[in-house]
């Protein structure tokens, strides 16, 4: 299994865009791949809880540390 993860560096983007360039990067990806985004808008927490839910792709993990906000999402299979 393939168990590398994909990085997206999407700070100092405001909502929609990290969103938006997360959508495209898992577009891009094989099933079960891992992406990990890094983004500053507060606002994308929720987006990518909501996107998660809505598309089927998992959200394995959303943290924040100093205003960095991390997410780890998992492609569908």
């Amino acid at each position: 299994m393939d168990t590398e993860v994909r990085e997206l560096n999407v700070k100092g983007l405001n909502c929609p865009m990290p969103l938006l360039k997360a959508k495209k990067a898992l577009n891009e990806m094989a099933a079960t791949q891992r992406l990990r985004v890094f983004a500053t808008d507060p606002g994308s927490v929720r987006d990518f809880e909501v996107f998660a839910r809505q598309s089927g792709h998992q959200l394995l993990e959303s943290t924040e540390a100093h205003g960095i906000y991390s997410y780890l999402l998992q492609k569908k299979a």
